[in-house]
């Protein structure tokens, strides 16, 4: 195929051929002179102009036209032998041959005098980055050495400064905009905090709570103590995966939960399973761990549950730790876990610690490295509870700057003696036989409260509330059946327990009704009153009468 006349088929083709015939300038024209122009001209000759090398450049009007601050100093004492227009303008005229530290009174004033000094010794470059001068401006500055003798004998150096203002005004708004959010993050954090934490009767608590430091985002620690009824204690920490907000957010979310579900009195590992459940409808991709744990002054154990969190320490009167390990499982949000309950002894005189990884987690250190830290230091530990939390963290070397956030609680089971153990006393009483243990209960509960010397308004209400209580679980119990009398500093509590784990509920009795007046009537004396069930199976119901303050 002919592809010369194939292609003159082409749209357009004709007319190209024709614009090029047009513009064809012929030998007799070019002959006559005709003008050709200068651009033509050029294309058609092959000798090119020369272009200047860089070695014969003139450097001066060169460093007069840089828009960068450019200024030669020489000599020990930095004499000026040149600065440029730039330099000039910004900072105005400055007299040549004058030291630096006089003619050059910004960069004094900038701290580069002893960069100068160090660029000469070394004879090696040196950069500052990002120094804001007296007229507003952001600099670079980079220092370089010199020779500024024909005989290679002067020692100079040449200043070269870069405007950064635009680069330093938005990393200073986004250091602004970071902080702002995590002052946000700290407020909510605290916010959603207990302002101050419940005071069981049985137990001194405190705690603390420290934000990582100002490079670090705040984190979803929290802490939580919720009284129960009938002087049984619940305790929580953890500690959201994730910083910012949205850690934060979901702390709340979480600690709101378990105070409701903690009202419903159940195991820790019930109270653990339902908080699994919701950390998913949360956000699927969000877990935390968390430990909550029940103390009850009449088993002087802790009963907890641990959702992937650390271990408990426990330091009885004799200064032992102990690490309470097992049971733990995986973290909340993960789904499909049976989490279960363990228990460690916390008798009178021993103090518990509960606190999240920032305590004790370290990047350069193992975490059981950590935790034996403070076994360590919680085993020198004494004084109060507030006194014992911060002497943790400080033995810890957490710090203002810390690179994580730090939750602590401290709570103490504290030996009553002399007159304050008057204050705290227990009565048992096993309740045997049938319809007769009715009256040997009111006889006994009688004798208790007239030797604990209660007022006889009081004595008669828990009198009543006893009769109630042992007639119900007479009527719809089952053995074993115990009545339990305990008082503190603040209230009278009444316990009754037996073997079947039905929970009573409080019902409005018709008029023509026999029963379901007895719930009815102790929730009406008593200042609160509740039921749960117990870990070897049957239930235990309860009441609480408030104590005249004295």
């Amino acid at each position: 195929m002919n592809f010369t006349r194939w292609s003159a088929r082409l749209p357009g083709t004709q007319r190209r051929t024709a614009a090029r015939t047009e513009h064809t300038v012929s030998p007799d024209r070019r002959a006559e002179g005709a003008p050709v122009p200068a651009a033509r001209a050029e294309q058609l000759t092959d000798d090119a102009p020369p272009v200047p090398g860089v070695d014969e450049l003139p450097v001066r009007d060169v460093l007069d036209r840089v828009p960068a601050l450019v200024a030669l100093v020489h000599g020990a004492e930095h004499r000026v032998a040149y600065v440029n227009d730039s330099y000039t303008a910004a900072f105005g005229t400055r007299p040549l041959g004058e030291p630096a530290r006089d003619a050059l009174p910004e960069l004094d004033e900038l701290g580069l005098l002893p960069l100068l000094d160090q660029v000469l010794r070394s004879a090696k470059s040196r950069t500052v980055k990002s120094r804001k001068t007296s007229n507003g401006r952001s600099y670079t500055f980079t220092c370089t050495p010199v020779d500024t003798s024909p005989d290679g004998q002067g020692a100079g150096v040449l200043i070269f400064a870069t405007d950064v203002t635009d680069h330093a005004e938005a990393a200073e708004r986004l250091r602004a905009s970071e902080r702002s959010q995590r002052e946000t993050a700290v407020t909510l954090q605290r916010s959603l905090l207990p302002q101050e934490l419940e005071e069981p009767d049985d137990l001194r608590i405190a705690a603390t709570y420290q934000p990582g430091g100002t490079e670090a985002a705040v984190g979803g620690d929290w802490y939580d103590v919720i009284t129960l009824g009938g002087g049984r204690t619940a305790l929580v920490i953890g500690d959201v995966m994730g910083r910012g907000v949205r850690a934060a957010a979901v702390m709340g979310q979480l600690r709101t939960a378990v105070r409701a579900y903690a009202r419903l009195d159940l195991p820790p590992h019930e109270v653990l399973q339902l908080l699994d459940g919701l950390a998913t409808e949360i956000d699927a991709n969000q877990i935390a761990t968390c430990v909550y744990a029940v103390h009850d002054p009449n088993e002087g154990r802790l009963i907890y549950s641990s959702a992937g969190h650390l271990p408990i320490l426990v330091r009885d009167e004799s200064g032992a730790v102990v690490r309470a390990d097992e049971p733990t499982g995986p973290p909340l949000g993960t789904g499909g876990w049976l989490h279960t309950s363990g228990s460690v002894p916390l008798g009178p005189g021993s103090t518990a610690v509960l606190y999240t990884d920032g305590l004790v987690e370290r990047r350069d250190e193992d975490l059981d490295e950590g935790i034996a830290s403070l076994e360590r230091a919680l085993s020198g530990a004494t004084g109060t509870p507030q006194v014992v939390c911060d002497r943790l963290v400080r033995s810890l070397g957490v710090t203002a700057d810390h690179d994580d956030d730090v939750a602590v609680l401290v709570l103490q089971h504290p030996a009553r003696r002399g007159p304050d153990a008057e204050l705290f006393r227990n009565a048992a009483l096993e309740l045997l036989g049938g319809v007769e243990a009715a009256p040997r209960a009111r006889a006994f509960a009688s004798g208790v409260l007239t030797s604990w010397r209660f007022p006889g308004d009081l004595h008669d209400l828990g009198v009543l509330a006893t009769s109630e209580l042992v007639a119900n679980s007479l009527q719809h119990g089952t053995p074993p059946m115990r009545l339990r009398l305990r008082r503190t500093d603040r209230r009278l509590i009444i316990e009754v327990t037996d073997g079947d784990d039905h929970l009573p509920r409080r019902r409005r009795a018709e008029p023509g009704d026999e029963a379901g007046r007895g719930i009815a009537i102790v929730a009406t004396i008593a200042t609160s009153w509740g039921a749960r069930r117990t870990p070897g199976g049957g239930k235990a119901v309860w009441c609480e009468f408030a104590l005249p303050r004295t």
